[in-house]
């Protein structure tokens, strides 16, 4: 495909990155500690008295919020014959969210933070669940809406906003002080270089399909 090259790229800094996170959590976690806790201050002390605010956005990475989205989603798509989309879908979440986030979690063993916490949490902390499956789930939106949606104005609008979601839900973590800011970035590096090394296999196998008359 066009510029499989350039996603490639992509997805091997953005592993790289989570792969440097990693080792420096598994080895060397105080060397975190200065980045962590000058993001945390930000995040926690620009926004004041927003409890309401982020406690709401972080239901839109919670399991049951993206499992329904995720089935709404998929029965739209499916509906649509839209067929590639609703198993690259399918396998993102499956693959990354559902397996590969929880076996890092246990392997990396990294404590939540001891702020207070906002909402309860018992699972391990690295690489965030929220923020790993936002880019995941909200990610994979992005990257099918082109093929879903005629209009470029009202896509790229979308695409925008579920950017801004995607930050957001990874600050609410931060902010509810469940997870290090260095959790959050080692999910969206994680969740990107899924993304980025997998589009160009699924944009071709869409591709395929389509010529063959199997979806639309």
């Amino acid at each position: 495909m066009k510029n499989k090259m350039y996603y490639q790229l992509a997805g091997s800094f953005a592993l790289l990155i989570f792969a440097f996170l990693g080792y420096v959590v598994r080895f060397y976690p105080t060397w975190l500690t200065g980045f962590d806790d000058a993001v945390t201050a930000v995040v926690r002390s620009n926004y004041p008295n927003m409890n309401s605010f982020f406690l709401w956005i972080t239901q839109f990475g919670n399991a049951i919020t993206v499992i329904i989205l995720a089935l709404a989603i998929a029965f739209v798509l499916v509906r649509g014959k839209k067929y590639m989309q609703t198993l690259w879908l399918a396998a993102n979440l499956i693959l990354i969210s559902g397996i590969a986030n929880p076996l890092l979690k246990l392997f990396f063993n990294r404590q939540r933070p001891t702020l207070e916490h906002l909402v309860t949490e018992t699972s391990l902390s690295f690489p965030s669940g929220h923020a790993v499956t936002s880019v995941i789930l909200y990610g994979t939106i992005i990257f099918i809406l082109p093929t879903i949606l005629e209009g470029k104005k009202i896509t790229r609008l979308l695409q925008v906003v579920l950017g801004i979601l995607i930050l957001l839900i990874g600050a609410s973590r931060i902010y509810l002080g469940v997870h290090f800011p260095s959790d959050i970035l080692g999910g969206y590096t994680l969740g990107l270089a899924w993304l980025f090394f997998t589009y160009p296999f699924y944009d071709h196998q869409r591709f395929v399909w389509q010529f063959s008359g199997k979806q639309k």
